[in-house]
């Protein structure tokens, strides 16, 4: 039983990262009505601007993380109203396409810039782990979940307890209404990219640690946090946030205790995007929206 709940607690811990992506994805996902193929790819870069921050600038960790998220933020916020919004009245396949082309470039200019040698990133907590009634519990997955929790504490405040995050709210949900009302929507959107990004970013600095910092080291994170958004639902950021935890949860039992299907977690991952679109296809907490023909 104490493995067990040591394996449960491993698995909230990597469930609160793909749950942040998946928030990410959320977001955009409710802002424009599409999923961001290069959420991951931000993320990814910005993990890189904190480790260039960190040992080219010399600077404290929580500063080069402040600043890293802020970057991530404004990044999106610009890519947003210079690149992407073109193309926003267009066909959505068109925006998708738009994306699938920023994941591209910014994995090859990571890739030019960094190169592709993974490397050892720091991590704020110590990796030392604490007994807790007989279960051993990593102080960094515990801080990796109290992170998570914390930074999604945050998001719902925005969106339920401020004027800003309800009118990117009513943005997401009545576009022309919302300018009828005399809400900027077009900026709206534009920070809903920036949120997004940011959200995403954390997410790519807490995983860095983990699985080494590389230009590619958010593909399979990505994978996972696809999983979880539809797990959860496309459209809730709190089904984004239990599709998280749940789909972490399972992915670290079948690693402890399948070990023939360790290697196939991903694959797994996928099948189960594919089984949920079949027959659930608004997730655990997504809204059938109806149709008048």
């Amino acid at each position: 039983m104490q493995d067990f709940l040591a394996q449960v607690i491993a698995g909230i811990a990597a469930g609160g990262i793909y749950a942040s992506l998946a928030l990410a994805l959320v977001l955009i996902y409710q802002a424009m009505g599409l999923i961001n193929f290069a959420q991951g790819e931000f993320a990814m870069f910005t993990a890189f601007i904190c480790f260039a921050l960190l040992d080219a600038a010399q600077l404290p960790y929580a500063v080069a993380f402040i600043i890293s998220v802020l970057v991530a933020f404004a990044g999106a916020f610009v890519i947003e109203r210079v690149i992407v919004r073109p193309f926003e009245r267009g066909s959505p396949l068109i925006v998708l396409i738009v994306t699938l082309a920023l994941f591209e470039i910014v994995n090859s200019v990571a890739g030019f810039i960094w190169g592709y040698q993974p490397r050892s990133f720091p991590s704020p907590f110590p990796a030392r782990s604490v007994n807790l009634g007989g279960i051993l519990i990593s102080i960094q997955n515990a801080s990796i979940i109290a992170v998570s929790l914390v930074m999604l504490g945050l998001v719902y405040l925005l969106f339920n307890r401020t004027k800003l995050g309800l009118a990117m709210r009513a943005t997401a949900l009545y576009p022309e209404v919302s300018q009828l009302l005399g809400i900027r929507t077009g900026l709206m959107l534009g920070l809903g990219w920036g949120l997004a990004s940011a959200v995403g970013a954390i997410s790519g600095i807490l995983v860095a640690p983990i699985v080494f910092l590389e230009p590619n080291m958010m593909q399979g994170v990505l994978i996972y946090a696809f999983a979880a958004a539809v797990l959860g639902g496309i459209d809730s950021p709190l089904g984004a946030v239990v599709g998280g935890l749940l789909l972490g949860i399972m992915l670290a039992l079948i690693g402890a205790y399948i070990p023939a299907l360790a290697d196939l977690r991903l694959a797994l991952s996928l099948m189960l995007i594919v089984v949920l679109l079949l027959v659930r296809p608004t997730g655990l907490f997504g809204q059938q929206h109806a149709r008048r023909v």
